[in-house]
């Protein structure tokens, strides 16, 4: 187990690599960079020099191009320009913001308290309620509470966030007004004190939490249902019930730590709730989180933005699988990765 684990803990390095390059290329190629922009604006604004005569599309001189490749760090071969990057990123420096014009860092730091809320909440919230109900609903297969259940939860996942988001918005926080349309919390936040401060929060976030956890809340739940189910009807489950032991025992001994191996396989998702977000939903709620980050980075060619996020996001990701193959053994010690 521990050659194992050393193994994939070096195999981050070379993943990493991979990804951040095929990313940092395609991203610096892309056309309507920070350049393209600034030259657009000096272009409109009758920038100094404008109307004389260069080589280029823009209108400017070419001596302003060559300042501002320098100023950006691209006057270098993109290679050097992505070795000079990940020196840096290896010490979580990733330079500054184009259109914030503020360290990456700072930038990222300020929004990921508001997407782990979300993503944390939502994380456990759905595991303890999805995995309890499947395990319920299995063991009460084809009865009115199984049913019942399984067309509600088909109900939910045909229902995309996007409406519903839209749809708690306008009814329940609109027209009935039980809940506030927005934002993180009231005008009074600061005047209240602890607890006051706490149920002000939670009261901002169930609406946007519900969509949050909407779409995996019903895959999950169902998906543990067939797996218990899948146990259930193995023969170390009838062999057991025959010789004696109780329908409890057997279910919640037995059967249900196996069918917890396959769910397994998502724990290691709690890593990426770190830099949890959805575009939609933030915008949606005016939630300043990194799903809004990472989308008007995009748009406005933000690349250290861009390559910061893709580079945390990757990392947590390739250490969230290393934990779930680690969970693996914890719920099932046959498996033996050795």
């Amino acid at each position: 187990m521990f050659k194992y684990t050393l193994k994939r803990l070096l195999l981050i390095i070379p993943t990493l690599i991979g990804i951040t390059l095929a990313c940092f290329v395609i991203t610096i190629t892309a056309p309507g960079g920070p350049i393209e922009q600034k030259l657009a604006e000096l272009r409109f604004a009758g920038a100094e020099g404008s109307q004389s005569s260069s080589s280029n599309d823009y209108g400017v001189p070419q001596e302003i191009i060559d300042n501002l490749k320098k100023q950006y760090g691209f006057d270098k071969p993109i290679p050097i320009q992505y070795l000079i990057w990940l020196k840096n990123a290896v010490t979580f420096n990733f330079g500054d913001s184009f259109i914030y014009e503020e360290p990456v860092s700072s930038l990222i730091l300020e929004r990921i308290p508001i997407s782990l809320q979300f993503g944390l909440i939502s994380f456990i919230l759905t595991y303890l309620v999805c995995i309890t109900l499947g395990v319920a609903m299995a063991v009460k297969k084809d009865s009115l509470f199984d049913i019942s259940s399984s067309i509600v939860l088909i109900v939910l996942y045909s229902i995309p966030p996007l409406m519903l988001g839209i749809l708690l918005k306008v009814f329940v926080a609109g027209r009935w007004d039980l809940f506030p349309i927005g934002d993180l919390y009231s005008d009074m936040y600061f005047e209240k004190e602890f607890w006051g401060r706490v149920l002000d929060r939670i009261h901002h976030f169930i609406l946007p939490m519900l969509c949050y956890m909407i779409g995996s809340f019903t895959i999950l739940t169902q998906f543990m249902k067939n797996n218990l189910l899948e146990e259930i009807n193995k023969d170390y489950v009838k062999t057991a019930r025959a010789k004696g032991l109780s329908k409890k025992t057997v279910y919640y001994k037995h059967a249900l730590r196996n069918a917890l191996v396959p769910i397994a396989t998502s724990f290691g998702s709690i890593f990426s709730f770190f830099l949890a977000g959805s575009l939609i939903i933030e915008k949606i709620f005016n939630i300043p989180g990194i799903g809004l980050l990472a989308f008007d980075s995009t748009v406005a060619r933000d690349y250290n933005v861009i390559m910061a996020l893709i580079f945390i996001q990757s990392l947590l990701f390739i250490a969230g699988r290393i934990f779930s193959d680690l969970i693996y053994v914890v719920i099932d010690p046959r498996i033996d990765f050795s």
